[in-house]
């Protein structure tokens, strides 16, 4: 995939639509320890994956029409939402094993990962100021979680973790370059449809085959109002808003902005009477810095010589 750097205006209209997903998706974080005690990593990516679709096929074929769902290339959409499927149960599995400390370190690779995809399959250049944008946005990650407990938990959770990673930067790539035809809306809509479909396929086999189902005398309006934020915001509206800004960045630089997380999830636990962290906000800036440095947005001092 070559993309076509877009001028100014639109690379700060993706940047802000990839800082909008980041924060939805940061969202899923602090709720998914709600629900994770209670309901297992495949019956829980079921709904959430059955959920987004089912919401995101409604708005899709409200804004382009049926007819426009019917010429959808499924038979793709579905392989790449399998692929967000298992990366889904992966991190669910991983968070369970480990805390959302541990995966938000681990999800910093993300960029990583994106870059080096970027590098082997579309010739990208590694450009003195994409590595230090790269380098900056880790460093604001590591101050982001720096106010709090990292007491980092490796073993097979933290392999779970770095596997999520891996399948949703493949997942992501795929669903702009093996479906150039479609709009983003399409793209979003169709692909993660396609999870829902495999993940509950997935789920029925599991638990024709004796696996354990969701602890219902647990649930309650509490674990609904959990479930309904991890669905529609952490995955319907954050992957709609992703989609987006890879398809206008890239999936390297759309990345950068994952390091900022933790202060997202800090500003959600603000509204609800949590601490302000400083050393979260000076992260969340030098993640920012980073993105900035690493798009060209801010220019470094021209080397004498």
């Amino acid at each position: 995939m070559t993309l076509i750097a877009p001028p100014r205006s639109g690379l700060l209209t993706a940047n802000l639509f990839c800082t909008l997903s980041m924060f939805s998706w940061a969202a899923g974080l602090p709720v998914a320890d709600v629900l994770i005690p209670h309901v297992p990593a495949l019956p829980l990516t079921a709904a959430r994956m059955g959920i987004a679709g089912l919401i995101l096929t409604l708005v899709w074929a409200l804004v382009e029409g049926p007819a426009t769902l019917r010429r959808a290339p499924w038979l793709r959409a579905i392989g790449i939402g399998t692929m967000l499927t298992i990366a889904g149960s992966l991190l669910i599995l991983g968070q369970a094993r480990t805390d959302a400390v541990t995966v938000a370190i681990i999800s910093a690779a993300l960029p990583v990962v994106g870059i080096a995809l970027e590098v082997a399959l579309d010739g990208r250049k590694l450009r003195f100021s994409l590595i230090l944008g790269v380098l900056l946005s880790l460093l604001g990650g590591i101050l982001a979680l720096s106010g709090q407990k990292l007491g980092l938990s490796l073993g097979l959770g933290a392999v779970f973790c770095l596997g999520s990673v891996l399948l949703y930067t493949l997942a992501s790539r795929f669903s702009v370059t093996a479906l150039p035809e479609m709009t983003p809306l399409g793209r979003t809509s169709a692909t993660v449809a396609g999870a829902g479909l495999s993940a509950t396929l997935i789920a029925l086999v599991a638990a024709g085959l004796g696996a354990a189902g969701p602890d219902w005398a647990a649930l309650g309006p509490r674990e609904g109002l959990a479930l309904v934020i991890f669905a529609v915001f952490s995955m319907a509206i954050s992957q709609l808003l992703w989609v987006w800004s890879v398809g206008s960045l890239g999936i390297g630089l759309a990345a950068l902005h994952i390091n900022a997380a933790p202060f997202y999830v800090m500003l959600i636990a603000l509204a609800f009477g949590g601490a302000w962290q400083p050393m979260q906000a000076i992260g969340a800036a030098v993640v920012v810095l980073g993105v900035m440095v690493a798009q060209g947005l801010l220019r470094l001092p021209a080397r004498r010589g």
